[in-house]
């Protein structure tokens, strides 16, 4: 089967690499100063935060509520766990 489709056999023309071409070492980044690269990187940052679903004001209050609330339930569970443990460690050993 040297005809399916994906078949290693027979690779397309696209595939190959032209002989004229020179490859730079150290690809796209070579030529570019550290400044380039710092003034591209901001712009990549810029780029992503335009992207993020920012939480609406009611979304924001009601995560944060619920955060509070579940710290509020651990610290109290931690209370009491360290407050039976502390009980029971001066039953042990008097």
């Amino acid at each position: 089967m040297a005809d399916a489709v994906g078949s290693i056999d027979t690779p397309d023309a696209q595939d190959e690499a032209p002989e004229s071409k020179k490859t730079r070492k150290g690809g796209k980044r070579a030529k570019k100063g550290p400044l380039k690269r710092l003034a591209l990187f901001y712009r990549q940052i810029v780029a992503e935060l335009r992207k993020v679903v920012w939480p609406s004001r009611n979304q924001l209050t009601t995560y944060t509520t619920v955060v509070i609330v579940f710290v509020l339930v651990m610290i109290g569970l931690v209370t009491v766990i360290d407050y039976g443990l502390n009980h029971a460690a001066k039953y042990v050993f008097g």
